[in-house]
């Protein structure tokens, strides 16, 4: 557990830990007895964050602007969650590991992230399995992305209208 304070805002980076989720929503943790005042979290290779765990989490912080979640399975369900009670998420890079072959499509957390997560600046999807569908639905739903980053997103084309992206 890495814990820092910038600009009086405090800021958590969480590496490798299956019980990180109910650290920070604990209301009796030591070193993050303010869960509520975290603007920035980080989640890298937790592999054992749980849906509920997750959900748990952002229902405490309704005052993240920066979500990362890396290497880590992660449904739409917690998307959902971070999108209803963190309505200030300004950014959000939800990585994965970009893989060609087995083709998978899926489009249900780019569909998550559009229709809770409107006032987003900035989004990262390495890696993601959404499709020209969940592109168009990303930029239907976030109004206020400046930046779009889908390296590896491999059931991505675009074309058409989608070429503005490029």
């Amino acid at each position: 557990m890495n814990l820092e304070m910038r600009d009086s805002s405090m800021y958590a980076s969480i590496f490798m830990s299956s019980y990180s989720c109910s650290f920070i929503s604990s209301p009796s943790s030591c070193h993050f007895n303010k869960p509520s005042q975290v603007r920035c979290l980080r989640l890298v290779g937790c592999h054992n964050i749980s849906v509920e765990g997750l959900s748990e989490v952002a229902a405490k912080l309704p005052l993240l602007e920066d979500l990362e979640i890396s290497n880590g399975p992660v449904s739409k369900e917690p998307l959902e969650a971070v999108g209803r009670c963190s309505p200030l998420l300004k950014s959000l890079k939800f990585n994965s590991h970009g893989y060609r072959r087995p083709r998978i499509e899926c489009d249900e957390e780019a569909i998550a992230i559009a229709e809770n997560m409107s006032e987003l600046r900035h989004l990262q999807l390495f890696g993601n399995k959404l499709t020209n569908d969940g592109l168009k639905a990303i930029l239907d739903g976030c109004h206020h992305l400046e930046s779009l980053d889908l390296r590896q997103c491999f059931n991505v084309t675009l074309t058409g209208n989608l070429e503005r992206c490029a």
